[in-house]
């Protein structure tokens, strides 16, 4: 494992960005709790922007110098990490914000973008394609590069304060759930947990659709672009793997589990009709493994990471409609 930083550097994160974030919840589920395990929900989509991402947004951009902030930011997102990106520029009075989005983008996330006060622009098919043509154009900009996962550790830093607010939140925590895309706030959240609790156990989830982060570990490859099989409900949390993620990650994680799909869109409904809570689908994937593998996820008092909010209405219509109402 290469250190590209330490649980003192995400506490120092803390600090930094406490004042501008939520403390979101750690709710209790009603549902999925059974005989000797009990389940929380850390409700990141509950965060400003309905995102975990402004917190590493936060942390970034919080350090940036001044010639930095004159020439303005920009970064390529799918949306949630673009909307923090946008939220913080705003935030911390940087007036130029760009960001690169893939064709296709669900409005409810370039909107949120724009409100913001930032530029939208759609480039690119899918993820991969949008990130090569629009790290171009915010180079050729002289705009400061918003990194999302790959290898800038302040973002990783700024995603692990999650960790420090799950262990003040219920000190009784022994694992940690956590979605997977690029790794970055895996990696921020066990690199936290683990240096304060040797034995907390970490669980990864990644959709079959992209399993990008499992593939990488087990050819011991980085594969920052990776592409996506079929339909996925989980656009926010498909593509490449970050470097720093796949230099520290093999040494954090404790099981890395990967659900279906057809899993992932049956979580997302029962989080909507049965918890009543309002989630992305691709956030659900957490709640996919512990109802498919609680064997595989294990622990007693178990935090599930629920990364984001943002809702699009037409995943909503087409999951709630192709499905039967839970009992």
């Amino acid at each position: 494992m290469q250190g590209h930083f330490t649980a003192q550097d995400v506490k120092e994160a803390h600090e930094r960005i406490r004042g501008r974030i939520r403390m979101t919840p750690l709710e209790e589920s009603i549902y999925l709790n059974e005989a000797g395990r009990r389940y929380f929900f850390k409700l990141e989509s509950q965060q400003i922007g309905k995102s975990f991402k402004i917190r590493g947004a936060l942390n970034t951009m919080s350090q940036l110098g001044e010639r930095e902030i004159r020439h303005g930011v920009g970064t390529v997102s799918t949306g949630n990490h673009g909307v923090a990106v946008a939220y913080a520029a705003r935030e911390l009075g940087i007036k130029d914000c760009m960001v690169v989005v893939p064709l296709g983008t669900p409005a409810s996330k370039t909107d949120r973008i724009r409100y913001y006060g930032a530029r939208s622009m759609a480039l690119g098919v899918g993820y991969d394609e949008s990130i090569t043509l629009g790290i171009n154009y915010i180079d050729r900009s002289e705009m400061f590069y918003v990194d999302p996962y790959e290898y800038d550790p302040r973002v990783y830093c700024g995603q692990g304060t999650i960790g420090v607010e799950i262990l003040e939140q219920n000190p009784d925590i022994d694992t940690i759930v956590v979605p997977i895309g690029g790794g970055g706030l895996i990696t921020g959240i066990a690199t936290y947990a683990k240096a304060l609790r040797p034995g907390m156990r970490i669980v990864g989830v990644q959709t079959r659709a992209c399993p990008a982060m499992y593939q990488s570990l087990r050819d011991g490859v980085c594969y920052n672009r990776y592409p996506t099989t079929g339909d996925t409900v989980c656009e926010a949390i498909v593509g490449g793997v970050g470097q720093i993620a796949f230099d520290m990650l093999p040494a954090l994680l404790d099981e890395l589990i990967l659900v279906s799909e057809e899993s992932i869109r049956s979580a997302f409904g029962f989080m909507i009709e049965k918890e009543q809570l309002s989630v992305e689908a691709g956030s659900a994937m957490v709640v996919a493994a512990v109802r498919d593998y609680p064997d595989m996820v294990g622990g007693s008092n178990v935090a599930l990471v629920i990364s984001g909010g943002n809702l699009d209405a037409g995943v909503l219509s087409d999951v709630l409609g192709a499905r039967q109402p839970l009992a």
